[in-house]
């Protein structure tokens, strides 16, 4: 399903990487930005195929997911309004290794690749922030990983859970369990009954797909360290 382009350019930019720029930076590169509204589920691209275009998420959220086999994907990292997804190129990479999906609607400036590959080697400090950021994401997916292995459910739920608020600067947004599961990389009997056992201790809601975080800080003490160290470098970065 093709994005819906939106209507007017923000002078102002609401992603954080793109508000980083110096102002002379940023109005240059506006005319190759266009916005575009993201629709939950939609699949921007696929792993192993070119990318077309680079996203800068404004209150959007999307995942990074890593395919398994035919039926199944692992979700690796998160990009919401502080990053970029099309991060390859930044690296002279034009092939994505991951699959970007959208898990939070909303707002995006995006970017055909022949421009982002014509502006990115004139523009100093598009490339500092860009090279900051990979180094952050790598991060992100280095601790996922571990993450993945060694915590159990709950924990890894609430770390989550606590990454989407993060990203949309919401205590309330839409994930369905399946969608978890997948992302999570376990069976959905398991999410079913992480998501009870945090619900039972009152730190969330959640119905038809619809979560509610009652507790932030309650969550915070349910999830794994990994929230923390995510959340540390990403504020230091």
């Amino acid at each position: 399903m093709p994005v819906i382009k939106a209507v007017v350019k923000p002078v102002v930019a609401a992603n954080s990487l793109l508000a980083a720029l110096p102002r002379k930076d940023y109005l240059h590169l506006l005319p190759g930005l266009e916005p575009v509204t993201l629709r939950f589920g939609e699949v921007l691209y696929e792993s192993g195929q070119p990318i077309r275009h680079v996203y800068f998420p404004n209150d959007s959220l999307v995942s990074l997911l890593a395919p398994v086999d035919e039926r199944l994907a692992l979700e690796v990292g998160l990009v919401g309004s502080e990053g970029m997804v099309g991060i390859p190129l930044a690296l002279g990479i034009g092939i994505t290794p991951v699959r970007a999906l959208v898990q939070g609607g909303g707002t995006a400036m995006r970017m055909e690749t022949t421009r982002f590959r014509r502006e990115f080697p004139r523009c100093v400090p598009l490339q500092r922030e860009l090279h900051r950021y990979t180094h952050t994401l790598m991060t992100e997916v280095t601790q996922t990983a571990a993450c993945n292995r060694f915590h159990v459910v709950e924990a890894r739920l609430a770390r989550r859970l606590l990454m989407t608020r993060d990203r949309l600067r919401s205590d309330r947004f839409r994930i369905t369990q399946e969608f978890l599961a997948h992302m999570l990389g376990v069976r959905r009997v398991g999410i079913t009954k992480a998501a009870h056992a945090l619900k039972k201790r009152k730190l969330i809601d959640y119905s038809r797909g619809n979560i509610v975080i009652l507790n932030g800080r309650g969550l915070e003490a349910a999830s794994c360290s990994c929230y923390e160290l995510v959340r540390e470098r990403l504020d230091a970065a």
